[in-house]
């Protein structure tokens, strides 16, 4: 088929929709005239015909639009002939949008999982969740707050009381069913192999699962005869933990098993993939709220009264009750029994309440902290797309001046420049969608490798699971169009307006006739641009990368090398506070003994495993309402010497001071306090001094507890000074040394801290056996290397360092190729101009001088502009650095002197090859 023949069906001249209507209409009125009728009658059949006016105009609109489809058809076909013709150059285009589009699809679909997460309950748009709000905080004697929900300012507006959800569940009227629960219980299981502890199991309410339509697949779930105080302690495994601590045995259902001592019997399996509701928690297993006396040690029955606060309430609406009638009505019911109960707890200034919030928007807790190294990802992954469709951009820009003699051709013959930009356009769509067709399936396989990797931490598996649905598939196909339109449009709308006349000259040069360049060209503002987003991707690698250095060289005050720590939690398996000093002094001997051990101690919390205890103290010479706060740990024999944090002066605790802790811990909590008992002796470190107690020598220095309610009351022996130690830190690495003091611990669950000669994890199976040997219902948890440990501290940081590094390293190289490319352009442009300038007297050096010069001024310019722009984009990053700011004058140079550096290789590549140039090859056809 010749040219004039492809192009002859879209010669027509378009017409107005209204303007071909009226012309088919006379058409066939002046047929009907021929056939013999009058003019009426003739326009009369002629509407007949055509089913009227309207309908002439639906049927000639999908006349239209068939042939729209047609004409794309065949712009399709003609596309992919010519992209089959050029393999290489398809490959190149195909695996950069693959790459690009690819990594922005897996970021988007972990953001996806976390921000779009379905509830996993039936008909979840049904549910609410009860929160409260008031003028003031109540005052209760007990108040957990999970972080669960989010919105609407304090998470602890979830947590009410358990007689407060029974008084939502009576209100049959409003509601078809009510699913309470409290996380973050922590179980000793034994009865199963090993004792093992779980600090993921629920208290949930009989109807959790009857109210969420969540079934069993194994034996049956809660009802609610199971959450009653005569009922049997039973209990619901979890699924996944079925088969990792049950190893998915099909004789489970009716096995009895021990938490914290007391019998459970296992009565089903929930169904597979149901973790929990709220989003942040994988569970294990779920308990009714019944069993919690038998669970908590201590437990009072004030505990489940109306002044305690702990549990947290959806409901499922009943149909035909609307969510504003139903929050009246509670709210009523709320302030009513808060404001005129037994003991109130507000007043009517107070104004209490209750809100009623879809419980798939409340119940976000802890994606804020999921999302935001998400949020810089997708930042990275969207830079290193954008100069990926520069650098296409570029590659088209050369094609298409490789094709212009084919372009002035068509358009010689009639050929619409329309059409030619919708071929054009066409041919960006098609390397568009083969891209994001394979960027789908590297998508998958990037989201995978992150979970991978984010399960490598010690926190767990990832409660979110990503899924490629429909938002991810939309996504994936909008990015698609997006990238074809913003690396094709230009160069194809740039193609058209050249003039095409030397081009149908037999072997006419594609040399720039201007006689003058312009600096902001096409090719250069896509060189410009290319600088700048590799700049801010660079900048913004290397802040997380120096934020990370400086978290690894923060100063811990300790030596953290081959420690091994592990949790102990005797009051889990049936301990008294009595027994417990003597189990901790037997096991640090045994421990002591093993071979390779070098010390062994233990206390509260393990140093920087995340936890934070404070207490309020009163300084001599201040009134008695002012108060201090300090940092607080309760420590073992041989602490300081075992972690290695020095001691400054004094003395470290003797076996007088646990004696005299072990007594205080042993008088009952509403006892008087003893006059002539002896104040408790206190270790701090130098900041504490440094701050309530500045002089030459703090030992022997006296100060009291935080004020009490009843300034009449007897007064508390107090605490005093027996040693100052260095400056440590045992809450994580991001705050600062706060004041601390440390007392000898007696009476509670602790940690133990085992150093070795070697690597430490050698001793767990070792130290497991000793544990066994001594009580097999006690478990160890937390196991984990105090070098582990720092590096569970900066996972986050570590993993958007490095997949931000590499993001940047691959937006340098791309960049690199595409100043290469557009300047090798640039060239081939220049041949004439360059074989003239040769001609007359230019050296090959001042031809290398010419191309080096204007590549490094393009990258100058971007380096300038994306210097600028750094500042903008890193202050998103500010929340997550450490020890560096966002325009830290470090990085920006460094960045700067790289990419300069790499400009310059890319530039020297092409300007070597324009001194190659013959000047009689170059001018031969002039």
């Amino acid at each position: 088929m010749s040219i004039r023949n492809l192009f002859a069906p879209f010669r027509k001249r378009s017409r107005a929709l209204d303007e071909e209507v009226q012309f088919h209409l006379e058409k066939q009125v002046e047929a009907n005239i021929a056939a013999g009728m009058s003019p009426d009658e003739a326009r009369r059949q002629a509407l007949i015909a055509f089913g009227g006016v309207q309908q002439t105009k639906e049927r000639i609109a999908e006349v239209r639009w068939t042939r729209i489809l047609e004409v794309l058809l065949l712009d399709a076909r003609y596309a992919w002939r010519l992209l089959r013709k050029s393999p290489l150059f398809t490959s190149i285009v195909v695996i950069t949008l693959a790459v690009g589009i690819g990594l922005n699809t897996a970021v988007f679909s972990l953001i996806d999982a976390v921000l779009f997460r379905a509830l996993p309950a039936q008909n979840p748009e049904g549910l609410v969740l009860v929160r409260w709000h008031a003028q003031h905080r109540p005052k209760l004697h007990s108040w957990r707050s999970y972080g669960e929900c989010s919105g609407n300012g304090d998470n602890d507006t979830c947590s009410l009381s358990l007689p407060w959800s029974n008084t939502v569940r009576s209100q049959t009227q409003l509601f078809c069913g009510v699913a309470a629960f409290a996380p973050s219980l922590t179980v000793d299981l034994s009865g199963n192999g090993p004792a093992t502890i779980t600090n993921r199991a629920e208290y949930v309410s009989g109807d959790f699962f009857s109210t969420l339509g969540i079934k069993a697949a194994l034996g049956r779930t809660l009802q609610p005869s199971d959450d009653s105080e005569h009922a049997a302690p039973v209990l619901i495994l979890s699924y996944a933990y079925w088969k990792s601590a049950f190893g998915a045995a099909p004789d489970v259902v009716g096995r009895s098993v021990r938490l914290n001592g007391v019998p459970f019997t296992i009565i089903g399996v929930a169904q597979q993939g149901f973790k929990g509701l709220a989003p942040a928690n994988a569970l294990d297993l779920w308990v009714p709220f019944s069993t919690r006396p038998l669970l908590t040690s201590g437990f009072t029955p004030r505990d489940n009264d109306e002044s305690s606060w702990w549990v947290v309430t959806v409901a499922r609406m009943k149909s035909g009750v609307s969510r504003t009638q139903a929050q009246a009505a509670l709210s009523l019911l709320f302030r009513n029994q808060t404001e005129n109960g037994p003991k109130p707890l507000f007043t009517a200034a107070d104004q209490p309440g209750i809100t009623l919030q879809p419980a798939r928007e409340a119940l976000t807790g802890g994606t804020r902290n999921t999302l935001q190294p998400l949020y810089i990802l997708m930042m990275a992954v969207g830079l290193v797309l954008l100069i990926a469709c520069a650098n296409i951009a570029g590659l088209l820009l050369a094609r298409s001046a490789a094709r212009s003699r084919e372009i002035a051709v068509r358009l010689t013959l009639g050929a619409r420049r329309r059409r030619i930009v919708s071929q054009l356009l066409m041919e960006s769509v098609i390397l568009s969608v083969m891209g994001g067709a394979l960027g789908l399936l590297l998508g998958r396989w990037v989201a995978r490798l992150s979970l991978l990797l984010r399960q490598s931490s010690d926190s767990g598996p990832w409660p979110y699971t990503p899924h490629l649905d429909a938002r991810v598939l939309l996504f994936t196909l909008s990015i698609s169009v997006f990238t074809a339109l913003l690396f094709g449009l230009a160069p194809a709308l740039r193609s058209l307006r050249q003039d095409f006349m030397p081009a149908l000259k037999a072997g006419a040069t594609t040399s720039d006739e201007s006689g003058r360049r312009k600096w902001y060209s096409l090719g250069n503002a896509l060189v410009v641009a290319q600088v700048t987003l590799a700049i801010v991707a660079l900048v913004s690698a290397g802040l997380m990368v120096h934020t990370l250095r400086n978290l690894k060289q923060t100063d811990l005050g300790f030596d953290p090398h081959n420690v091994l720590t592990f949790s102990v939690r005797p009051s889990l398996a049936g301990y008294k506070p009595a027994q417990m000093n003597g189990l901790y002094h037997e096991l640090q001997q045994k421990f002591a003994a093993l071979p390779g051990v070098t010390s062994v101690t233990y206390s509260l919390v393990p140093l920087l495993g995340g936890y934070y205890v404070a207490t309020d103290i009163h300084l001599p010479g201040r009134p008695a309402t002012q108060t201090a706060q300090t940092s607080f740990l309760p420590v073992g024999p041989g602490f300081f010497s075992s972690m290695r944090i020095p001691m400054v002066t004094g003395r470290d605790f003797s076996p007088r001071d646990f004696a005299i802790a072990a007594e205080a811990a042993s008088r009952a909590p509403d006892a008087p306090p003893d006059p002539k008992a002896p104040p408790m002796p206190v270790i701090v470190n130098r900041l504490f001094v440094e701050k309530f107690f500045p002089g030459p020598n703090p030992v022997g220095r006296h100060f009291d507890e935080g004020t009490t309610d009843n300034p009449n009351a007897p007064k508390e022996p107090g605490f005093v000074i027996v040693g100052m130690v260095g400056n440590a830190r045992f809450s994580n690495l991001r705050n600062e040394i706060d004041p601390t003091m440390y007392v000898p611990a007696t009476s509670d669950d602790v940690s133990f801290a085992v150093r070795s000669t070697s690597d430490p994890q050698q001793l767990v199976s070792a130290i497991r056996e000793v544990v066994l040997r001594r009580d097999s219902n006690l478990a160890l948890s937390h196991v984990i290397t105090e070098s582990e440990q720092i590096d569970n501290l900066v996972f986050i940081e570590r993993m958007v360092a490095q997949i931000s590094t590499s993001f940047a390293v691959l937006a340098l190289l791309l960049a690199c190729a595409g100043t290469y490319g557009l300047l090798s352009y640039e060239v081939s442009r220049r041949t004439r101009e360059i074989g003239i300038r040769m001609a007359i007297g230019a050296q090959q050096n001042d031809v290398l001088a010419m191309v080096v010069r204007h590549g490094l001024l393009l990258a100058l310019a971007g380096a300038v502009i994306g210097t600028a722009a750094s500042f903008g984009v890193s202050r998103l990053l500010q929340s997550m650095l450490y020890g560096v700011h966002a325009g830290d004058p470090v990085t920006l140079v460094a960045v700067a002197i790289l990419l300069l550096l790499v400009s310059l290789v890319a530039c020297w590549l092409p300007a070597r090859r324009a001194t190659k140039v013959d000047p009689l090859v170059a001018l031969r056809y002039e």
